[in-house]
Formats: C-alpha cells, structure tokens, sequence
C-alpha cells in the first residue's frame, strides 16, 4: 500500500551531533517500517549536506525518486537546543525543501499507484512550490485520505494556511498547545478536549482527530467515539520525532481499522519506544513497541 508524503528533509543540529531529520521525513522512516510503500517528496540543496541526506536516505530504506537536487536554497538546518528533555527548534529558511518539484512523469508513477494516504504538516506547506504539488496529488487521488500533522513552528504558518489545510484533511494530529493555537485563530473557546474534537470534527468532516498530551498520552476522536489513552512508562532521552513516530503509528492503526482503544494504545506506545532512545529515527521492532506498558486504565465516552 502507497503513502505519500510531503514536506521537509533537514538536518537537526546540536551542539555536539547532527542528526537527519524534519517531521515528515521522520514520519515517511517510521511508517516504512511499519511496511509501507512510502513515495516522500521533498528536495536538498546541491551541496555536501545534500549529498550526505541521499546517502542517509537510501541507507534508512527509503526511495529517493522524489527528493529532487536544486540550487535554489542549501539543505535545510534546524538549531535544536534542548530544555528539561523537550526541543526548542531555530528553523533556517529559505531552504532547499521549500522548492520540491516533480515531473509529469513522476505524477504518473505515483497515480498509478493509487496512494491510499497523502500525508503532510505546515511547515512545508508556507512555501508555493510544495503547496502546488500537495493540491495536484489530492485532486489527482480522489480515493486517498489526507493525513494533517499540524506541528506548528514559531514563524512558520499564517492562519489562513492552517485554516485552508484544516479544511482539506480527513485526520489531523495536533498537540494542546496547538489545539489552543487553532481555538485561537477561529476566535473560540472549547471546555474540553471532547468538545474541540465534537466541534471541529464536524465542521470540517474529519474522520478523527488525536490531540497528543506529551507524558499523558493522547486524546482521540474517530467514527464518533472518544477516547483519552495514556502514557507509557519510560525514561526519556530525547522527544525529537517521537511524535512523528506516532504518527505513524496512528496511520498504521488506521489502515488496519482498528479500534479507537487500540488505535490510541498503539501510537502511544511507538511514540514512547522512540522517545526513549537518542534520535529521532532510532532503531525499534514491533515487539519493543508492544512491549511498552501504559501508565492507567483508559477512560472512553461517546
């Protein structure tokens, strides 16, 4: 089964490492392991870095058909400081994943495979050139539903972006400081997770929505039933791409059709195998994954 997904490969720099990274290209690793066909679109900078996230990718297992080499922008960075074990991100833009293109050729090839997934943040989107590919393969792929990550970066959405990719996706997986951010910008309030789910739902004909609440685990919406599952006891490295790790997590849990129980135990528990190792794609295997224990009984309401 194909997954497409969009947006940005980029190098996550520390003070003492630097790691291959960005959400969707964490995301895109996680989920080919989880045995996926995965067509991730993107581009590098024609330059050392570029060469080296090549070489990364196909080492990772990833196919690099779509990642195209321009001089436009270098490969991107991100400055990551860490505090109290969560990431503080310094984004440098323009950069080379903000001008991604693919030839007629390459829409053909990925058509024909009749992605059952189109995946994407907001990160990406801000730039012209990712925006038209995005909204030439959904309307290409009338059958793939739209996964919408929101990962919202200081400085890098504008509200009627968000709106407008809100508006286009089938499932979004947002944080609560995110889910604050979006009451935000429709100038509304919700009492409970619950009823942000209900509302937005609703409104924008989602088929579910899962707010990730860090230690506490998530809070999930689908078909109509809610449910809040919780946190995996683990010591914590690092959290960069635990989150992407979820959301693979959460797509796999989708396609099996699983339910919403099950679907949020298992992204919680994908999440927390990567947040307890260094890096954001650390190695991991099913049984680690299901060997992870939740912290309390999970409470459902419909």
């Amino acid at each position: 089964m194909n997954v497409v997904v969009i947006g940005e490969v980029l190098w996550d720099l520390f003070d003492d490492a630097q790691h291959i990274g960005g959400a969707p290209f964490n995301f895109a690793v996680h989920t080919s392991r989880l045995g996926y066909d995965v067509s991730f679109i993107s581009a590098v900078g024609d330059d050392d870095l570029g060469r080296a996230t090549l070489e990364k990718v196909q080492e990772l297992g990833l196919n690099t058909r779509y990642i195209r080499t321009t001089t436009e922008a270098p490969t991107g960075r991100v400055r990551v400081r860490l505090e109290s074990g969560q990431p503080r991100f310094t984004i440098e833009r323009p950069a080379a994943y903000d001008f991604p293109s693919l030839s007629e050729e390459d829409f053909r090839a990925i058509n024909i495979a009749k992605p059952k997934w189109i995946y994407y943040g907001t990160l990406a989107q801000m730039s012209g050139p990712a925006r038209n590919v995005t909204q030439r393969l959904t309307a290409d792929n009338p059958q793939a539903k739209t996964f919408y990550d929101i990962n919202l970066r200081p400085d890098s959405y504008t509200v009627p972006l968000v709106r407008e990719l809100l508006a286009g996706a089938s499932f979004l997986k947002i944080n609560e400081d995110e889910v604050a951010a979006v009451l935000e910008m429709f100038d509304e309030t919700a009492g409970t997770l619950l009823e942000f789910c209900r509302i937005y739902a609703e409104r924008f004909g989602w088929r579910g929505v899962c707010i990730t609440r860090a230690a506490r685990g998530c809070a999930l919406w689908l078909d109509g039933r809610y449910v809040e599952s919780p946190g995996c006891r683990v010591t914590v490295a690092d959290t960069v791409g635990a989150g992407d790790a979820f959301a693979a997590g959460l797509l796999h849990s989708l396609q099996q059709g699983w339910t919403a129980e099950r679907t949020a135990d298992f992204a919680n528990r994908l999440g927390a195998v990567v947040a307890s190792r260094p890096g954001a794609i650390p190695a991991w295997t099913l049984r680690d994954v299901l060997g992870m224990a939740p912290q309390e009984s999970r409470r459902e309401q419909e």
